[in-house]
């Protein structure tokens, strides 16, 4: 009986570890994601700060987000 309970305590246990290495690669895409857009973002804001006409701005911004944005304002696409 002892064994049979350890047993089922331990097959979630051993699903948990799985799971946290999917979890944990999606976390460092997440990461990279967010760092690539802001990156981009903060681009754009150099950009128009120098002065540079707005629409030229946020035509490179689409550019620098291409793939990994979403929308015309590069916005964050999540994926669960």
């Amino acid at each position: 009986m002892k064994f049979a309970f350890a047993i089922a305590l331990a097959l979630p246990l051993g699903a948990a570890a799985h799971s946290d290495k999917k979890d944990d690669a999606h976390i460092r895409q997440t990461i990279a994601q967010h760092r690539t857009l802001a990156a981009a973002h903060e681009a754009a804001a150099r950009c128009l700060e120098a002065g540079k006409p707005e629409k030229e701005c946020h035509a490179q911004l689409a550019r620098d987000c291409k793939g990994a944005g979403i929308g015309k304002y590069c916005g964050l696409r999540h994926k669960h």
